[in-house]
């Protein structure tokens, strides 16, 4: 796969805000007192996972960079040559704020959106779901939640499997090339056959980078087709990749692919 003739264009699922609380959340830090140099190097070093998977990175992105960037400089500064600010002034201050507010919203959005659609938006005296839950929580069956994976966990999983892949990642001597239209194909029809397959088994018989990151691309882009998800059970847990839809034979040939704008 030559990485300069194939780009992907995120419709982001995730912006700048939402790495950091990922960052944030990850590192288990106090949300008032970031360690901004930390943030930074973690925050940047996503970025340049980003671009060497030629994904496109929004300029918010990079607006980000630069503002994390400042107030790293800033902190630096002994307190008496930090000009046009109040003493005790701490120079983080006003993306904590951002960051709370956005969080805010956010879980007020995901709360909302987590609500079983009979009882958000239709009401009803009674039901036998309802029945039915109550009699499998007194017989102490719990129902096991999957909530949908954003791009920087997917990012990360991606990270971890490059890791194991180890020196034979960094000195391929042989160019690959790879096509993405065929990695599609070829997990939609894997995935035809099974129920759900963690993010690890994806990757089991991969031994390569370049078709490491074809795979990821091409898992990417159905992801976005909304023909395959990613969920977890819990933040940080295992990633599992499981169907939207069924996926038919028709699925499978060129023509359908190209149909979809994937060549």
């Amino acid at each position: 796969m030559n990485g300069d003739d194939y780009r992907v264009k995120l419709e982001i699922f995730e912006g700048p805000l939402d790495l950091l609380l990922h960052l944030i959340r990850k590192t288990e830090v106090d949300i008032y007192n970031i360690p901004i140099a930390l943030i930074v190097e973690q925050y940047l070093a996503y970025l340049d996972l980003l671009r060497s998977l030629n994904l496109d990175v929004a300029g918010d992105f990079l607006v980000m960079a630069a503002t994390l960037a400042h107030i790293k400089s800033r902190m630096l500064l002994p307190a008496s040559e930090q000009e046009g600010e109040e003493e005790g002034q701490d120079p983080r201050a006003e993306l904590v704020a951002k960051l709370l507010e956005y969080r805010r919203y956010r879980e007020a959005a995901e709360e909302l959106q987590s609500r079983e659609l009979l009882g958000r938006d239709v009401f009803v005296r009674g039901s036998a779901a309802g029945e039915i839950a109550s009699a499998a929580a007194a017989a102490g069956i719990l129902p096991v939640t999957f909530a949908e994976v954003g791009i920087f966990a997917l990012l990360e999983a991606l990270q971890d499997v490059l890791n194991r892949l180890g020196d034979q990642a960094l000195h391929e001597v042989i160019r690959e090339r790879i096509s993405i239209a065929q990695k599609i194909s070829e997990l939609m029809s894997r995935m035809r056959e099974v129920e759900s397959l963690t993010f690890e088994q994806l990757f089991t018989a991969v031994t390569s980078r370049a078709e490491v990151i074809a795979l990821f691309l091409a898992l990417l882009e159905l992801i976005r087709l909304r023909i395959l998800r990613a969920e977890q059970v819990e933040a940080f847990g295992p990633i599992h990749v499981r169907r939207s839809v069924p996926i038919e034979e028709k699925m499978l040939s060129p023509d359908y692919l190209t149909g979809l704008g994937v060549e």
